[in-house]
């Protein structure tokens, strides 16, 4: 008799899963079974700002197979199917039809749970109004379109400036609207230090955003038609005929809690190596839901990230499917921009280094995306962190414009390599005045970063 597989999450890691488990095992070996409370599979989340501002023409673009491609690879994929309950004792999960409102229990015998992460929601007066958005889904990027659609208004805040946020900032920016973005940090994009935040603030002023820091939204303030009007803090009222919440995003762990799975510190499922939920052998996680260990700091961290959750799903289905394959962790890399302007991270920021009672130098220069002479050649701005007894490399931040972003690739393979910035100095890069400098702008903060530690008296 087949075993049967079932998966909690149709999107990228689950279906990652079940489709590798599928190549392994044909239908006479292994029964999958999937549930997903949503209408789509395999999308693109981190697609959705660039549908909603126009960048991406379709919905349908965001989708990598559709539910009907997972079901004639012998998927029994049932969408608007929510799962209340896992019974790990009895092997069994419970679901409902959201169509319906038929509830039943289904057998396993093994289990990937890939639950995904959801908007942080603060619990203000009137988060709930309609025109309030969170967005993490295709359905979520649906309805904001759909208010967008209906709402006469042009006047948009956005809670929250990280990724999302500048992201959706930019996103409604090129739809006319009127942008605030209010948040509580220091500067926007607290992935940076704040030395780097602050010119993406810059970059964002430019370009007729409304930026509000150390401000903490109080609640949501809501006209006669009980729809939202205006977003208030403790000093101020900024009128809104939409918001956005970006505030971040948290791991969907509540079913996993409940059936008394192990959590980390951010509240994501635990996992070793090989992706399995700790002390349960025929359980597996991945995806947003589950905590991964930062190979820099060796601390287990929760990074929401479309790349990971993939890798995560061919891991996880290999393991069900009787190979083995491992996950060795991360260094926290992520790109994003707002308009022209590049955004790039990889390894610790200061606080982080702070935190893993790491002692640690840092390195800024300025240079330019391709030789100085070169038509069009731009400023970008890099900051890179070692540790301040051996050198080894600790994070970069990069802000600038075309070209930026990526070349914090080049951070991310020496992190992952555990390189010192000395040895990063020595890395043969590729060189031609269209794409860099003799000296590539990484390599030149490297040589900076040198001579702190040298001076620091390792």
């Amino acid at each position: 008799m087949a075993e049967r597989l079932v998966v909690i999450g149709g999107d990228a890691a689950g279906m990652s899963a079940a489709s590798q488990a599928r190549r392994l095992k044909g239908p006479g070996e292994l029964e999958i079974v999937a549930f997903e409370r949503g209408h789509f599979t395999s999308y693109s989340a981190c697609g959705i700002p660039y549908w909603v501002g126009g960048d991406v023409p379709e919905r349908d673009d965001l989708i990598a197979r559709t539910p009907e491609e997972h079901r004639a690879r012998d998927i029994d994929l049932r969408t608007r199917t929510e799962v209340l309950e896992i019974d790990t004792a009895g092997r069994r999960v419970r679901a409902r039809d959201l169509e319906s409102g038929e509830e039943y229990w289904t057998s396993y015998d093994k289990l990937v749970i890939a639950t995904g992460a959801r908007p942080v929601r603060p619990q203000l007066p009137g988060i709930d109004a309609p025109g309030v958005h969170g967005v993490q889904t295709l359905d979520d990027g649906q309805a904001l379109l759909d208010t967008l659609a209906s709402t006469p208004g042009r006047r948009a805040v956005i809670v929250g400036a990280g990724y999302i946020g500048v992201e959706m900032a930019e996103a409604l920016l090129h739809r006319d609207y009127e942008v605030t973005v209010v948040t509580r940090g220091e500067q926007p994009m607290s992935t940076l230090d704040a030395d780097m935040g602050r010119l993406v603030r810059e970059a964002m002023d430019g370009l007729g955003i409304t930026t509000v820091t150390g401000a903490e939204v109080t609640k949501i303030l809501t006209g006669d038609d009980g729809r939202v009007r205006a977003v208030a803090t403790e000093d101020a009222e900024y009128p809104a005929d939409v918001v956005v919440l970006g505030i971040g995003v948290e791991p969907q762990t509540e079913l996993a809690r409940a059936a008394g799975l192990p959590l980390g510190e951010y509240g994501g499922l635990l996992t070793d190596l090989a992706m399995r939920v700790r002390g349960h052998e025929d359980i597996w996680a991945g995806g947003d839901c589950v905590e991964v260990l930062d190979l820099v700091s060796g601390r287990e961290r929760h990074i929401a990230l479309g790349t990971h959750a993939n890798k995560h799903g061919q891991i996880i289905g290999s393991g069900v499917g009787g190979g083995y394959a491992t996950f060795p962790g991360v260094v926290g890399t992520a790109v994003s921009k707002v308009c022209d302007l590049e955004i790039a991270r990889t390894g610790l920021r200061e606080r982080d280094a702070r935190v893993a009672g790491l002692q640690f130098v840092t390195a800024t220069i300025e240079s330019t995306n391709s030789a100085g002479y070169y038509p069009g050649a731009a400023l970008m701005t890099v900051k890179m962190l070692a540790e301040r007894r051996t050198g080894r490399l600790l994070g970069v931040q990069i802000v600038g414009r075309d070209g930026a972003a990526k070349r914090v690739d080049i951070a991310a393979v020496a992190l992952t390599a555990g390189m010192t910035v000395e040895q990063l100095v020595t890395l043969d890069l590729g060189y031609a005045p269209p794409f860099s400098p003799v000296w590539d702008p990484v390599l030149v903060a490297a040589r900076k970063a040198v001579s702190a530690v040298r001076a620091a008296g390792n």
